[in-house]
């Protein structure tokens, strides 16, 4: 057995220790082990051009990247969190679990990549929670990391229970190939159907998860709500500022 096309694993082992350049590591790994292989170069690039364009669809995903960090530099942000501190009604609750549902059945239909933490979790869902966030009071530092961590975690939740219940899906054709191989034929619907029961659960969990968060924004330990003071300290609203709607504003 001819063990030299494994120096392209050591390559790629030593690049990353040298913290070189992750595309430039992965090409040069593929060409030591294709010459250890005893490919020639020209049987080489011919593989390196053939596998490029059979996966260039993958690249699209590539391109959100760019895409998101110009929108982000002029304002996408801020536009976000404006746009939902004009709507009194939402609340952080209210957002998260409409998005948790639409995420769940777009899964389900297998538009698993139509959302997903770069292309609507950090420009979009995180500010969007915040604003919501700030409309029942001023969030303070770790608050706000707790809010984006949750809008991360509602995304996660959505997606890998609603993919469970795609017919297309890769675990689900895995359980069909093996239960086929045991001579019990299955089919994928079927299996797909035995997935929608967690999928309930694990919203109607997430959701009331989503509330009880809400809740423990709005409450301090002592039941008390809190607002930053000048000083970045955490301090008791003022009763009179409460009765006057002068909710987390502190007196300069």
């Amino acid at each position: 057995m001819n063990y030299w096309p494994l120096l392209g694993v050591a390559v790629v082992v030593i690049g990353f220790v040298l913290k070189r350049n992750p595309v430039l590591v992965v090409v040069v790994a593929g060409v030591v082990s294709g010459l250890a292989a005893g490919m020639g170069v020209g049987d080489l690039l011919a593989l390196i051009g053939n596998s490029f364009v059979s996966n260039r669809a993958l690249l699209l995903f590539v391109l959100t990247l760019p895409v998101i960090g110009l929108l982000e530099h002029y304002g996408l942000r801020e536009r976000a969190q404006a746009w939902i501190a004009g709507f009194r009604s939402m609340t952080l609750a209210r957002l998260l679990i409409a998005y948790l549902g639409l995420r769940q059945v777009l899964s389900m239909f297998g538009l698993i990549d139509l959302a997903g933490h770069a292309q609507t979790v950090r420009p979009l869902l995180a500010p969007m929670s915040e604003a919501a966030a700030d409309g029942d009071r001023p969030l303070d530092a770790p608050s706000r990391e707790r809010v984006r961590a949750l809008a991360a975690a509602t995304d996660n939740v959505g997606r890998f229970f609603g993919e469970d219940v795609f017919l297309a899906f890769g675990a689900v054709l895995l359980i069909q190939g093996f239960y086929e191989r045991q001579g019990i034929h299955l089919e994928p619907l079927a299996i797909a159907l035995w997935a929608l029961p967690t999928a309930i659960a694990a919203f109607v969990i997430h959701a009331l998860r989503i509330v009880w968060f809400q809740r423990s924004l709005r409450e301090s330990d002592d039941g008390t709500p809190r607002a930053n003071s000048p000083d970045g300290t955490i301090a008791p609203l003022d009763e009179g500022a409460v009765g006057r709607g002068d909710h987390g504003r502190s007196q300069g």
